[in-house]
């Protein structure tokens, strides 16, 4: 099925390796995989699997010891400073399980903040970020800052600076992590909708009823795909 469909990122024999001291870890280990337009992934692993360093990968946050990742048919390797900023601020929403607000700016500020790198102007700016929390159902909370909020009010802050770029990719890190499960249930419906809409999701999660949600699900363990279906 997934073939037909544009394929996003290929990692090709990606390996990422660190040494502590005498000791060599392989944090990744000969890893392939294609991620494809309207893909809904989950990622599962216990902790030391491989799976923080691979979605670090994915994000362009972290770069590959041996292999290759291409992002949109484009070697990541051949990329300077600047463009590998420029995908993770326009082509890549992150949402993160501690949501990473700002403290001292208002909802409506801390969706805009990716704009601001942009080159869109001032009123350019509101217009989108309102638009992003139209979209999370939050209009009526632009003015609220993150202590003025609840924990599904904040997250759905975060997902909607996530979407205020319109990305190629929403990366979420344990979403629901710091969540009770009223809450969490409404973000993982959020999620439906979004890859519902056409958006390609890719959700790290070591929880099983948050991973059957996805449409494909992807195992690690030891630095190796242990399932990819």
């Amino acid at each position: 099925m997934t073939k037909s469909k544009k394929e996003i990122i290929s990692i090709q024999s990606v390996s990422k390796i660190y040494n502590l001291g005498e000791t060599v870890v392989k944090a990744l280990d000969n890893v392939s995989l294609s991620i494809y337009d309207n893909d809904y992934i989950s990622i599962m692993g216990p902790s030391g699997s491989g799976k923080s360093t691979l979605m670090n990968i994915i994000g362009c946050l972290d770069v590959p010891t041996k292999g290759k990742y291409k992002f949109k048919n484009e070697l990541i390797s051949d990329m300077d400073d600047n463009q590998l900023a420029n995908i993770r601020n326009e082509k890549i929403g992150f949402v993160f399980q501690t949501f990473n607000l700002l403290p001292k700016l208002n909802a409506m500020q801390n969706v805009e903040v990716p704009l601001i790198y942009s080159s869109l102007g001032r009123k350019k700016r509101i217009e989108r970020a309102e638009e992003a929390l139209h979209i999370v159902g939050l209009q009526d909370r632009m003015t609220h800052k993150p202590n003025e909020l609840s924990g599904g009010q904040r997250q759905r802050v975060a997902i909607a600076r996530a979407l205020v770029n319109k990305p190629s990719i929403i990366l979420a890190d344990e979403p629901t992590g710091n969540l009770d499960s009223k809450s969490g249930n409404e973000i993982l419906k959020f999620f439906s909708k979004l890859h519902k809409d056409g958006n390609t999701i890719i959700m790290v999660t070591h929880e099983e009823s948050v991973a059957k949600l996805s449409k494909r699900r992807i195992d690690i363990f030891d630095g190796k795909i242990a399932r990819d279906e």
